[in-house]
């Protein structure tokens, strides 16, 4: 008998704000240095949330933000700040 498997999706897995903290961490410490990792962890816990309310908060339409994030995205630096903000985050820098 085939086995049959689930599409797995980390959105699945974003429930808690500590959840979401430790994704944003791990995508950051792994980014290449073009912001790609944090762009996108930053569309799976908007995709987790609810996108259309990230997006009034953030001042942007769905769309927009969808966009944004996207994998052809680049979203400007105010732009992922207002998005951690709206998230009840802050970016941080240690040494």
């Amino acid at each position: 008998m085939p086995e049959t498997f689930t599409r797995w999706d980390v959105t699945d897995y974003l429930h808690t704000e500590e959840d979401i903290r430790y994704y944003l961490e791990a995508a950051a410490d792994e980014d290449p240095g073009d912001g790609s990792l944090i762009r996108a962890a930053l569309n799976d816990i908007a995709r987790a949330q609810n996108m259309s309310q990230l997006a009034r908060e953030v001042g942007m339409t769905r769309e927009g933000l969808y966009k944004a994030l996207s994998d052809k995205g680049n979203p400007t630096f105010a732009t992922v700040l207002r998005i951690t903000r709206a998230l009840g985050m802050q970016l941080r820098i240690t040494a």
